[in-house]
């Protein structure tokens, strides 16, 4: 390979997907979709879900209260039944959120780097954004789907959040064969909740960075990019 022949690691390139690459968040943004759809109702559902959104910003809720509170989306269904919003929701909301230049970088890690998107969102929520995108490793929440093939609404296993992401990326590594320490490792990252993952590889980058993730890459002399305007 002529990463080896040049005497260089070959690189390990991590995205982050919700106000990384993606102008906007999956989850609030599916959430609002389903409510528009008539299938979530809103005077129930959309103070909940603001208020989601807001302690996850903050870094005050549990992993484990906002895996179950946006998995629970999907009880009752299966993947099948939810396929066409699921296409409808790429089709209409998320693709034209991934901006030129956000589509434009991970191409550019396409041509040299194992590139995986990481996200706290959902896989069945994320699989299509990650076809959108062109990366073919995906390292999301999963979800529990009983015996009749429907979504328990509960997560599955260690959730991809906080330490649970850079526990999910040794994890796969592991049933590759390979190591983190074997690559140049490279992730992006916008939120305070991915501090672990930052941490974690040799070139961190901070995107859209929020006031606290801001600050620790400002001291740590880590760079700092802007690959969309703020979501509309």
């Amino acid at each position: 390979m002529a990463s080896a022949m040049h005497g260089r690691r070959p690189r390990l390139v991590l995205f982050d997907l919700d106000h990384t690459l993606l102008a906007g968040d999956s989850d609030m943004l599916w959430c609002e979709f389903l409510m528009q759809r008539g299938i979530l109702e809103r005077a129930s559902f959309a103070e909940r879900n603001a208020a989601m959104d807001r302690d996850y910003r903050a870094g005050t809720v549990s992993t484990r209260a906002f895996s179950e509170f946006y998995v629970g989306t999907l009880a009752g269904r299966s993947a099948a039944a939810w396929q066409p919003e699921r296409e409808a929701f790429l089709r209409e909301i998320v693709a034209p959120r991934l901006s030129p230049a956000a589509r434009a970088l991970v191409h550019e890690h396409l041509r040299d780097a194992l590139v995986v998107l990481t996200t706290a969102t959902n896989r069945f929520i994320t699989e299509l954004t990650a076809v959108e995108l062109g990366i073919e490793h995906l390292l999301a929440t999963e979800c529990e789907v009983d015996a009749a093939g429907l979504f328990t609404g509960r997560p599955l296993g260690t959730l991809n959040m906080r330490e649970g992401k850079v526990v999910r990326l040794h994890e796969w590594l592991a049933a590759r064969g390979q190591r983190l320490g074997e690559f140049e490792s490279w992730a992006y990252s916008d939120s305070i909740n991915d501090l672990a993952l930052l941490g974690a590889v040799d070139k961190p980058h901070a995107v859209h960075a929020d006031a606290r993730l801001a600050a620790i890459a400002a001291e740590r002399g880590w760079p700092m990019l802007q690959l969309h305007a703020p979501a509309p």
